[in-house]
């Protein structure tokens, strides 16, 4: 049985995510909310906006932005239902638990015991190992590799092609750069670049 579903957020992310459920024998998408619409359509799908929409709390919805922070405050004020979309071509462990409203996307791999929460973004070809701990709200950016038995924050943004040896532990609301290759713990808010990684700033705590 098909499951209608909608995505809040008519941008670039959002068009990723009708690709992902288009692979999905089991979901079809209505139609795209959006607070400040400037369009009517997005690849063919009716957008529509916020405050002429109706009702949220009766449907399946995926917030398709690709902000950690903007997305948490919509999720945080729009009562709905979450579902995951995974795509056709990406390869999840039956083992692996995924949370509420995350994605992944084409040629990601979620390997065994992986734990991912609640309105992440597995992105293209990106590599979860084993025993990954993954909170919610993080970004997991295309062709990143996280080794086994790494645990990261809420909020967490790992950026394109970014390395992580195994064991360690990334906190919350950090941004690891592109590229970097990561091989000692990163504390909560931390900016960290290059090979090795190295702390150069800190995010505001602005939750």
């Amino acid at each position: 049985m098909e499951i209608d579903i909608y995505l809040f957020g008519a941008s670039g992310h959002c068009k990723v995510i009708i690709d992902i459920i288009a692979s999905a024998q089991d979901l079809t998408i209505k139609g795209i909310v959006d607070d400040y619409p400037n369009q009517k359509e997005l690849c063919d799908i009716p957008v529509f906006n916020t405050n002429s929409f109706g009702t949220f709390s009766d449907k399946q919805f995926i917030v398709s932005v690709g902000n950690n922070r903007t997305r948490k405050k919509i999720v945080d004020h729009l009562s709905a239902i979450y579902p995951i979309a995974v795509h056709s071509q990406a390869i999840v462990s039956k083992r692996a638990i995924i949370g509420e409203g995350t994605v992944i996307m084409a040629c990601a791999v979620v390997n065994s015991d992986a734990f991912i929460g609640q309105h992440c973004i597995i992105n293209t070809a990106a590599v979860i190992e084993h025993d990954c701990k993954i909170a919610n709200y993080v970004h997991v950016s295309p062709n990143v590799t996280l080794a086994g038995n790494i645990t990261v924050g809420e909020g967490t943004h790992l950026g394109i092609g970014a390395t992580v040896i195994q064991g360690i532990k990334i906190g919350k609301w950090a941004t690891i750069g592109a590229g970097s290759v990561v091989i000692r713990d990163v504390p909560d808010y931390a900016v960290v670049v290059g090979n090795p990684g190295k702390i150069i700033k800190y995010n505001v705590e602005n939750e």
